[in-house]
């Protein structure tokens, strides 16, 4: 189906906010970016989550949270994250592969000094 009026203003508008530097905002994350999960079990699934709050003075807008591989599934804010306020990046870990692990998560946004942000997680997958 086509999208909506409203639909396609709200990605206007967020194409606007990411595109105008004067909008761009920081953010404090409130969990460790690069996480050390021990020990994981093999083919279990496990979420991640990293909050933050922004501390800048502009909505934070998320545009895009991509993984280094199949095996990450993350979720964004779909909403912007007004100044003040706290928001997470969630990451799925379907449980693959054997031995260490270390996996990325990259957050494109309005966000500086950079609009990207890696955040990782790190484990060890028991074969058992």
């Amino acid at each position: 189906t086509a999208p909506t009026e409203a639909e396609i203003q709200k990605k206007e508008a967020l194409a606007q906010a990411l595109a105008d530097t004067l909008n761009l905002t920081e953010v404090e994350w409130l969990d460790p970016v690069d996480r050390s999960l021990g020990k994981l079990k093999a083919n279990e699934s496990i979420d991640i989550i990293w909050r933050f709050k922004n501390i800048g003075s502009k909505p934070l807008v998320i545009e895009n949270a991509s993984a280094s591989c199949g095996c990450t599934v993350p979720e964004k804010p779909e909403k912007p994250i007004a100044p003040g306020e706290e928001g997470q990046i969630k990451a799925t870990f379907n449980g693959s592969g054997q031995g260490s692990i270390m996996k990325q998560v990259h957050v494109y946004g309005n966000l500086k000094p950079n609009r990207e942000k890696t955040l990782s997680f790190s484990g060890e997958i028991d074969i058992k």
